[in-house]
């Protein structure tokens, strides 16, 4: 008898084991995105996110990324420019359609979530409605990067 119980908490124990090791197995990443910069912009975080992903799919595992956007990197998750300082920079002028069907790749195919720092937007006197729809304001740039970390998001910086 006491060999059978023993034998079950064992059989237990590892089915919990194994059961939290399936739900804490996916990698989480949380991009830190303050660039302004559009080709740090492709290279860090389009490129970096589509590779990534692409790895992880080949090890047959989850990939979950997260980007909160604040500093200057506004200007890039923007539908409408008009009465904005961003209106008037070429590089995001030229590059908007490119970016915005990169953007929407990244949502649509690779399940990223977008996360707009709302103080910085009351700060920088934007609206919601000027932003692509799949962008989530959250309080503040600093709570959106601490609710992901406690979620188990890595922590990638992406500036300059």
């Amino acid at each position: 008898m006491k060999k059978t119980v023993s034998l079950l908490i064992t059989i237990i124990m590892s089915t919990s084991i194994l059961s939290a090791n399936n739900e804490t197995g996916v990698k989480k990443a949380l991009y830190d995105l303050t660039t302004g910069n559009i080709k740090v912009l492709k290279k860090k975080l389009i490129h970096n996110i589509i590779s990534n992903t692409e790895y992880y799919k080949s090890k047959k595992e989850q990939f979950k990324v997260r980007v909160v956007v604040h500093g200057d990197a506004y200007k890039f998750f923007m539908k409408d420019l008009n009465n904005t300082a961003y209106a008037f920079q070429p590089a995001v002028v030229n590059n908007k359609k490119t970016l915005k069907k990169a953007l929407n790749e990244l949502v649509n195919l690779y399940h990223v979530e977008f996360w707009v720092c709302g103080a910085g937007m009351k700060h920088h006197h934007l609206k919601k409605e000027a932003f692509y729809p799949f962008i989530t304001v959250v309080h503040n740039a600093m709570t959106g990067l601490i609710d992901a970390q406690n979620d188990g998001y890595a922590y990638v910086p992406i500036a300059k």
